[in-house]
């Protein structure tokens, strides 16, 4: 699964202002709603619900929240580069800076899998998180966001 058929065109933020994990995702959730037509609320109800059962922050300063929607028509990702960390109450204790927001239709068992998947490549490989963090402008950080995962299993 290629991330570029994921990201939302228009869903790539180099500098997403946040001040905390609620705000992250109010403000993500907006954008989401601008990119699919679904209501911002039910999203951002979707994400915090999701947020109760454990924390997405995975740790290294990386978060994906995800959820599955009705009335979705495809998967959707969005990437959010914030100027400053926040607390995401992540695994390792570690702000975040680098959010991928992920939304699935409600019957997207496997492909949301997959992209949840493609997605732990990207962020495993310390070369691609430091291109995401280096990147001085959209479209190169459009291209750190592209380019093929290394290939070894998810």
């Amino acid at each position: 699964m290629d991330l570029n058929d994921l990201l939302a065109p228009g869903g790539i933020f180099p500098a997403f202002e946040a001040t905390s994990k609620k705000q992250a995702l109010i403000d993500l959730a907006a954008r989401a709603a601008e990119t699919t037509g679904l209501e911002e609320r039910t999203i951002h109800d979707a994400l915090v619900q999701r947020e109760r059962l454990g924390s997405t922050g995975l740790g290294r300063g990386i978060a994906v929240p995800h959820v599955k929607l009705k009335g979705l028509a495809g998967i959707v990702c969005l990437f959010a580069r914030l100027t400053k960390p926040i607390d995401f109450e992540s695994q390792d204790g570690e702000p975040v800076d680098l959010i991928f927001l992920l939304l699935a239709p409600d019957h997207a068992g496997g492909d949301h899998l997959k992209a949840l998947a493609r997605i732990s490549r990207l962020v495993r490989e310390p070369a691609a998180l430091e291109r995401l963090r280096a990147a001085p402008d959209l479209a190169s950080l459009k291209r750190a966001l592209t380019l093929p995962a290394a290939s070894h299993a998810a």
